[in-house]
This record gives C-alpha cells, sequence and structure tokens, in this order.
C-alpha cells in the first residue's frame, strides 16, 4: 500500500503581484480575454476547460468539465449533448456556474449566470468544424447513459461509421449554450492567504439606462 498523505501539510504559498481595482477592464468579457490571453501564454494544458456545475431538478449539484467554444456578448459558450445529464439539468433549471481553474498562474475565474440555448445553424456550423472522430462520437455515444461496456460502445461506433462514409450530419440531440453571466470573480493568489478577490456583478438595466453596466466588488479571501 502507498504510504498515507498528509493532506493538512499540502499547501502552497502564493507569491504573486495581486490583483488590484485599477488592474481591470470596463466589463468582464474584456477582463477575461486579458487573462484568458496570459494563460494561453503560460502554456497552460486545455487552458479553455472549464468546469461547469449544474443543478438537478431534486437540487443535488453536479460539476464536469467541458470545452470554452466562444465568448462573445452572450457570454462564455459550449456545446454538449443535449439529451446528457447537464442538458437536462439545463432544459430544467438554466441557472448554473463555471471555473477555470487556472492554478500554474495562481489565478481562478468563477462566472455565475444562464445558460441559454444557441440557434441551430450556429450549433451545425461549430458541428461541421469538428474533426470527423468527435462527429461520429457525438453519434454513437447516448452521453451520461448506463451502457453494458466498452464493447458497446465499439460497436455503436463502427455502426455509425459505416452509416456516414462522407459528410456526418448533426444529432438531433447536439447543440449549444452561451452562459450569460451575472457575476464573474477574478482570483488571483496572495500571500499569507491574503489573495484579491474582484467580483463584476451585472447591474439591471432600465428604461432611463439601457446601457448594460457592472459594479465591481471587492470580497475578502
Amino acid at each position: 500500500m502507498a504510504e498515507p498523505v498528509d493532506l493538512t501539510a499540502l499547501r502552497e504559498e502564493y507569491a504573486a503581484d495581486g490583483l488590484r481595482e485599477d488592474d481591470l477592464a470596463p466589463d468582464p468579457v474584456t477582463m477575461f480575454e486579458r487573462w484568458f490571453a496570459d494563460a494561453r501564454l503560460a502554456g497552460l494544458y486545455d487552458v479553455n476547460a472549464m468546469v461547469l456545475s449544474t443543478v438537478s431538478a431534486a437540487g443535488r449539484p453536479s460539476a464536469r468539465a467541458v470545452l470554452l467554444k466562444g465568448l462573445d456578448s452572450r457570454g462564455f459558450i459550449f456545446f454538449t449533448n443535449t439529451a446528457s445529464q447537464k442538458g437536462e439539468e439545463l432544459a430544467a433549471n438554466p441557472v448554473c456556474a463555471l471555473h477555470f481553474p487556472w492554478f500554474v498562474l495562481e489565478r481562478q475565474v468563477r462566472v455565475d449566470g444562464v445558460a441559454e440555448p444557441l440557434p441551430r445553424d450556429e450549433v451545425a456550423a461549430y458541428f461541421d468544424s469538428r474533426p470527423r472522430g468527435s462527429q461520429l462520437g457525438a453519434w454513437a455515444s447516448p452521453q451520461s447513459s448506463v451502457v453494458t461496456g466498452r464493447d458497446e460502445l465499439d460497436a455503436a461506433y463502427a455502426e455509425v461509421s459505416e452509416r456516414f462514409p462522407d459528410q456526418v450530419p448533426v444529432p438531433d440531440d447536439w447543440g449549444g449554450y452561451a452562459v450569460r453571466p451575472d457575476r464573474v470573480e477574478f482570483w488571483q493568489g496572495r500571500p499569507g492567504r491574503m489573495h484579491d478577490r474582484l467580483v463584476y456583478i451585472r447591474e439591471p438595466s432600465s428604461v432611463v439606462e439601457p446601457v448594460e453596466t457592472w459594479r465591481i466588488e471587492r470580497l475578502a479571501p
């Protein structure tokens, strides 16, 4: 047996320069783009991986990693099987959370928002851009469903490969979402656990002020 690890002794001392209010962009999308560029420059593995958390109808949360595939004025974009657990939970309750764990840079980004389905033509355009193997996998895998074993999955993959020798159409249960952010927190590690946590909070628009605005607050670490 492996020697037991004393988890209480596992810790890192963060030593970054910190994050100040005057370092922030006017809006969280622009700020995220800055940090994302830093993460790419640092060579982080799967830099666009994010943890998506959803909640079931019974109030039970669940989390899994998905890939960010776009970012625009609508929010954070990803694609998935809409018949999966996350797809069914988003259909019942579109409120969700995203987490980008960029620990190499001593940074995290947390997003709270609402997932809105993408139009079908946009879903099709993205699906057509995927490698053929990934397209076939979307057909072969009944995501989140129980299967008898690996052989069942391999047989399903071989079957759809023969069924679609050329172009692979978009499955009916394949879709995409844009998570419209309500809160976006930028977390920067600091020494002595005195981390910087600055959060953008969406202000409700009005007839008088229809332009989207964000309030910025500092949270205690």
